[in-house]
């Protein structure tokens, strides 16, 4: 898969930079590029379900279509829809003392946007950035992740399909080609990964002064208020946990339970692990692990938090063997954990879900701003009044309240976290803004009133500048 090196990126560059002087993609390309990419996700549809199966070992046929394919189609839409009107110039007050001005912004391409992408979600955490690239107007080179190759394979094909190898290029390689990647003058870089790798993709970048969008992870809290019904907060809870197996950057990463509905959590949530997935060595809706190296990671936060006196209660309904050879890890409950736990520091990615008691909402809210700003919040709760109290009082890169994940999906809302939670925004217009510089224009009228206030100044511009600074 390897068909790429670090010196063979900058011609790559160089070549897409000169494409895109040449001819900048207007109305028409661009929804003909948007048209032509959804037609190619659409056709390779199957494909994409076996290339991630085939990568993780296996995955979920319909997490793959409804959180791969579906949402990539979803926004793909939504940006054909309103691309005429993101692209049209946007008329802006102008301050009284310069009418009869006006002023406008413009929205203009930024030139070449590199966009690197993760493994978890292989095919929407490429597409969607590079759709929202390619709606703005740019030109694009995405490195996918080099732990799904059959993934980043097809989508190399299915984007040379698409487009010349002169508008987007897909470029194969492992850390050394990411690495190089990173460091190149792109007019844009886009990161979906890790806020460790992150900090090296801003420095990588800052040699540059390339702006970057960092979309990483963090620990994300589910705070449940103590009278919020169980079952449904359990059911809930669930489907966004044991989406991929945890391998989800805003599934929930712990959950603060009130003291008292700490073993009736734990019930509904077997309740549900259950119904949802009877025999875990066979389901078909249960996904695997992604590769070795990450299952050991997972079991190792668990032995070490079972050391030090955390209660580990695996969720396996037929109580069978799960050989590490499989990759496939039991939703796990942990209970008594403590905050020096890597349990409790690193982002887990995985079926594992720490439950920690509180006695009081504002604990919990405390616990939640005593660490590092989450990339998303959940928060499930009837009172308005408290669950007001919560989001004025928290701060995150988005919320959801009373759902887990489903925040991610709506396309008219900005995605994206704070600090070591991610910097900027996409989806929808948001990504159109992203790659696009907003370019402010003042249009100077005939007759202006500037002409008062021009040298040799004269009683009337003493007058006027008394009168303003007032």
């Amino acid at each position: 898969m390897d068909g790429s090196t670090p010196d063979s990126l900058s011609p790559i560059l160089q070549r897409l930079r000169e494409a895109h002087a040449r001819r900048t993609p207007d109305y028409a390309q661009r929804m003909d590029d948007l048209g032509r990419l959804r037609a190619a996700v659409k056709r390779h549809a199957d494909d994409i379900v076996a290339a991630v199966a085939a990568d993780f070992g296996r995955r979920s046929r319909h997490e793959t279509l409804l959180s791969d394919v579906m949402t990539v189609l979803h926004d793909i839409d939504h940006a054909r829809r309103h691309l005429r009107r993101w692209m049209k110039p946007t008329r802006v007050g102008t301050d009284w003392l310069f009418w009869p001005a006006r002023s406008e912004i413009r929205y203009q391409p930024v030139g070449v946007v590199g966009i690197i992408s993760p493994w978890n979600y292989p095919v929407n955490l490429a597409l969607m950035p590079l759709a929202a690239a390619i709606a703005a107007g740019n030109h694009a080179m995405l490195k996918p992740s080099e732990l799904t190759p059959r993934t980043s394979e097809l989508l190399k094909t299915l984007v040379s399909e698409v487009f010349p190898e002169d508008r987007v290029a897909v470029i194969l390689g492992g850390p050394e080609v990411a690495a190089s990647f990173s460091a190149l003058p792109f007019d844009h870089l886009f990161f979906t990964g890790s806020t460790q790798v992150g900090r090296l993709v801003m420095q990588a970048a800052a040699k540059n002064l390339t702006p970057v969008t960092l979309e990483l992870g963090g620990k994300s809290p589910c705070i449940i208020a103590p009278d919020y019904p169980v079952d449904t907060a359990a059911a809930r809870i669930a489907a966004g946990k044991f989406l991929n197996a945890g391998q989800t950057c805003i599934a929930p990463d712990y959950l603060l339970v009130h003291q008292d509905r700490v073993d009736a959590m734990v019930a509904a949530l077997d309740r549900e692990v259950r119904s949802r997935y009877p025999v875990l060595s066979r389901s078909a809706d249960y996904t695997s692990i992604v590769n070795d190296r990450q299952y050991q990671r997972l079991q190792s936060l668990l032995t070490e938090a079972e050391a030090a006196g955390a209660k580990v209660l695996p969720l396996n309904p037929a109580q069978e063997p799960l050989p590490p050879s499989m990759r496939v890890m039991a939703p796990t409950l942990v209970l008594g954990v403590r905050p020096d736990m890597r349990l409790m520091q690193e982002e887990i990615f995985g079926p594992i879900l720490p439950i920690l008691p509180y006695r009081h909402v504002d604990e919990a809210v405390s616990y939640v701003n005593a660490h590092d700003r989450p990339l998303a919040l959940y928060h499930f709760d009837l009172d308005r009044e408290r669950t007001e109290r919560v989001l004025d009082h928290t701060i995150a890169g988005g919320v959801s309240v009373n759902d887990t994940v489903l925040h991610i999906a709506q396309a008219n809302l900005p995605f994206g976290g704070i600090g070591p939670s991610g910097i900027g925004h996409y989806h929808g217009r948001f990504g159109f803004l992203t790659f696009s510089k907003q370019k402010p224009v003042f249009y100077q009228a005939r007759l202006s009133s500037m002409a008062l206030m021009k040298p040799p100044y004269r009683k009337l511009a003493d007058f006027l500048i008394k009168f303003l600074t007032r």
